[in-house]
């Protein structure tokens, strides 16, 4: 049975390269060159597969700006076969985020919609419990692996002590851990032929949020520069600094 799958993308800063402005504590971003987040290209990976398997198409959704069309390619290099671009919205409000992804899954004909558990730049983990809740379908998350058959999808979840292996009737949410899969490499050809797939540009709404995010600076860093080379003596003096810091 073919399914219709959509899969979430993300494009972010390279991270290792982000360094925080001395005067202010701002990261600085905007020289840094952006990259097709990890987790989203896991979760591109798995929806690929799946469609591979059962049969089906793959949409591709990303909220972001303009540039965003590059990950987007890459997706369709994979292959992804279509894709929605978002643009006007930077920030990383998980509400505002899940409202409008929430509202352009609404018009797509959808089994599954496929994720990354988090995002690798704000780590929040709560995009994929307000997805589900905003479009009533159940979340089915931490997901190792992915089964779908008779009306509903069956996923191996990674808690912190075990896996355990649970069931939901689509449509659901679905959201993928690392460990999920190894992106592909795609072929030549395949990379080619990304740029004649089709992709919409659309604007977001502007929206209201409960939530606002109060500041992003990076902490600061005060060493005493110490410098032991008798180790004796600097051990000691490590253990009682630790011994402050968690009073």
């Amino acid at each position: 049975m073919p399914y219709q799958i959509i899969v979430l993308i993300k494009q972010m800063p390279d991270l290792e390269l982000v360094k925080p402005d001395p005067s202010t504590g701002v990261p600085n971003v905007k020289s840094v060159p952006l990259r097709f987040e990890t987790l989203s290209k896991h979760a591109a990976e798995a929806a690929v597969r799946l469609k591979e398997k059962y049969g089906g198409k793959v949409t591709g959704i990303c909220l972001g700006t303009e540039t965003a069309g590059q990950a987007m390619k890459e997706a369709f290099a994979m292959g992804v076969d279509e894709g929605v671009v978002i643009t006007g919205y930077q920030g990383n409000n998980p509400r505002f985020t899940a409202g409008v992804l929430a509202e352009k899954i609404k018009t797509i004909p959808h089994d599954v919609v496929l994720m990354g558990n988090q995002s690798a730049d704000s780590y929040t983990g709560m995009l994929p419990g307000m997805l589900s809740a905003m479009l009533g379908e159940p979340l089915l998350g931490n997901a190792l692996s992915v089964e779908l058959s008779d009306g509903s999808a069956e996923v191996l979840r990674v808690m912190e002590d075990r896996n355990e292996k649970i069931r939901g009737k689509l449509p659901a949410v679905i959201s993928v851990t690392q460990e999920i899969n190894e992106p592909r490499l795609p072929p030549v050809m395949q990379i080619l032929a990304a740029g004649k797939k089709p992709m919409k540009m659309e604007k977001a709404q502007p929206g209201n949020s409960f939530s606002v995010v109060r500041s992003n600076k990076a902490p600061k860093s005060e060493r005493k520069k110490q410098i032991y080379e008798d180790p004796s003596k600097g051990i000691p003096e490590v253990v009682k600094a630790i011994r402050e810091a968690i009073r």
